[in-house]
């Protein structure tokens, strides 16, 4: 059970004393509460004791940021584990969970991307996210989607491997345009031996493990044994493999000779802002790199502890490789968190590691002035969108919703959000209109408004500052009513009509709070807001149509035969390579599909014709 010190009053007079006395000397993790109950802060600690009561000495040397939150303290809740570890493990959980004001909380949740290789007779190349398959090889992670596809369009280029899904592999009759551009050595029509491929499939394997070396060896071996034989295509097509590996590695601008796995983590603070740089280095190539910044206010954020935060949140959820490279020597804090497996956290050791530092804390500082110019600019279009609306504030938040469907078919609502200039894609939301007629735009805008600002009206939503109509009056007349019907008529609305030969530049703008409509120029800052909210509302409610619209086309194809379910329908599909191609299969062709009676084949085929 947790201890608890909950006094009744303001947080000056929380006795920490009184509390302390009480407190074990376990490891565990700890949480400081407000007067009202809020989490402040959460930590973990090897003995609770000694670390809680260092918030409460004398000249212990906090960080502006925490002598802030100490004052406020009102209650301190210690929960004890049975080890450093499940400490850590606990207080990421709780940090993640609660999201405390006073935590530097990193959003990296999303995992990461891997080359994969299939384990098909001739292995499939393409990028992975989420969980592996057994029979698969993986290679990674990379910190980004771009350095996947360079990856994989080098190794294609290289070595002529398939990409292709693998039901659309199983049903070719002729080579593909991959095949025509040199980009695949067409598997699927036997133009390339089993034997061959495997090769070519070992060799990108070599190439993808760090072997560079033994790879371009072997390459100039053959090519060498190709021109003496007199094969003298063969022996240029192996000699362009090997230029566009070489290629590759000399343009890598830090590479190790080790053929090593390494992640350098630079961290730069900033007054009111921070930003972690990780960079990947795989095989002795440098992957690529990624900036990652915390959430929240953080103001004057300890880089030491930031990046001790970002270190046990990060490798809690990602494997880590056997070195990572750090700014500052952090081995004590992230004990824990490698305890039982060999992982060396430490300062760059030679030149080569510096290098990798600086270029790492090199790109933080770009990252950061980048961060910096774009808050600039949205500052700026928000203050002239202010001032275009004649509003006392800049309008904070904005909801914008457009309506996307094809001849009534499929109808989809989208609303976007604006926080402070920028798209917050969290919180965008989509609504399948259905009840009303196909096509019937006014009906589809109400209903959606109805079901986005009832809950505002009940409090269980924040209101936006403006909210945004991607069409005319009729449109913008639409949101009036629905408003006025919920009571929230003080909420500013704006109409925005497409203009003369739906040309940018050309909308037209009807305010709520004005008779006459408003025309802003081409140039006006606050204008292109609202224009770039407007189209991100136009694709997230096409996007969301479309998937609609195929869902539905498929499910009426197949789903609505009687005995076929979501097992029978993947190998269906996957055994023709799509829809299109059960459509074009006969009832014998079916058949042969595993699990498909002859009965069941006569069902479908007369369902799909």
């Amino acid at each position: 059970m947790p201890d608890a010190a909950q006094p009744e009053g303001a947080a000056s007079e929380f006795d920490a004393r009184t509390f302390l006395a009480s407190l074990t000397e376990s490891p565990g993790v700890y949480r400081m509460l407000d007067a009202a109950g809020n989490v402040l802060y959460v930590g973990k600690a090897k003995n609770l004791k000694k670390r809680v009561g260092s918030y409460f000495l004398r000249g212990s040397g906090l960080s502006p940021r925490i002598a802030l939150m100490v004052r406020q303290i009102a209650a301190v809740e210690t929960t004890a584990t049975r080890s450093e570890a499940e400490a850590l493990i606990l207080e990421n959980t709780l940090i993640k969970k609660l999201a405390p004001k006073y935590n530097i909380l990193f959003r990296d949740d999303k995992s990461y991307s891997y080359i994969m290789l299939s384990g098909d007779a001739f292995p499939q190349l393409a990028s992975h996210r989420g969980a592996f398959d057994k029979k698969a090889k993986y290679f990674g992670p990379f910190p980004s989607g771009l350095a996947v596809r360079e990856g994989i369009q080098l190794l294609q280029k290289t070595f002529l491997l398939r990409t292709c899904e693998n039901g659309v592999f199983a049903h070719r009759s002729r080579p593909c345009l991959m095949h025509q551009i040199k980009r695949c050595k067409a598997p699927c029509v036997d133009l390339v031996s089993a034997e061959e491929y495997a090769n070519d499939v070992r060799m990108a394997e070599l190439f993808l493990r760090g072997k560079h070396t033994e790879v371009i060896d072997q390459l100039t071996g053959r090519m060498e044994v190709a021109a003496t034989s007199l094969h003298f295509e063969a022996a240029a097509a192996l000699r362009d493999q090997i230029r566009a590996l070489q290629a590759v590695l000399h343009r890598q601008y830090v590479s190790s000779t080790k053929e090593e796995d390494v992640d350098i983590i630079a961290v730069l603070a900033l007054p009111g802002d921070l930003c972690i740089n990780l960079a990947m280095v795989r095989g002795g190539l440098h992957m690529g790199d990624k900036a990652i910044f915390p959430r929240g206010a953080i103001g004057e954020a300890d880089p030491v502890e930031a990046l001790a935060a970002f270190v046990a949140q990060h490798y809690l959820e990602h494997p880590p490789p056997p070195r990572i490279i750090v700014a500052h020597d952090v081995a004590e804090e992230c004990e824990a968190l490698f305890e039982g497996r060999k992982v060396a956290i430490a300062l760059p050791r030679n030149e080569m590691e510096r290098a990798w530092l600086e270029m790492a804390e090199k790109n933080a500082d770009l990252a950061l002035i980048t961060r910096h110019q774009a808050r600039a600019r949205s500052g700026t279009r928000l203050d002239s969108l202010r001032s275009a609306l004649d509003t006392e504030n800049a309008p904070g938040r904005i909801e914008c919703f457009d309506i996307s469907h094809t001849m009534g078919e499929g109808t989809v609502a989208s609303c976007v959000v604006c926080i402070d200039g920028a798209m917050k894609k969290g919180e965008y939301r989509r609504f399948n209109i259905a009840g009303i007629t196909p096509g019937d735009d006014y009906a589809a805008m109400r209903q959606a408004l109805e079901r986005r600002y009832g809950k505002v009206a009940a409090g269980e939503s924040p209101a936006p500052d403006l909210i945004l109509i991607d069409g005319g009056k009729g449109q913008h007349r639409i949101a009036r009513e629905v408003l006025e019907e919920l009571g929230l008529t003080h909420l500013l609305t704006m109409g925005v009509a497409k203009g003369a030969e739906r040309r940018p530049g050309l909308e037209t703008l009807f305010l709520s709070d004005r008779a006459e409509p408003l025309q802003l120029p081409p140039d006006h800052e606050g204008f292109h807001l609202i224009q770039e909210i407007r189209d991100e509302a136009h694709r997230f409610a096409v996007a969301g149509h479309r998937a609609r619209r195929a869902k539905a086309r498929s499910r009426s194809a197949l789903e609505d035969v009687a005995g076929i379910g979501p097992v029978r329908r993947r190998k269906l599909l996957a055994h023709f390579g799509g829809l299109e191609g059960v459509r074009a299969a006969t009832v014998e062709d079916l058949c042969r599909v595993d699990g498909i009676s002859r009965h069941l084949a006569e069902d479908i085929y007369r369902e799909l014709h």
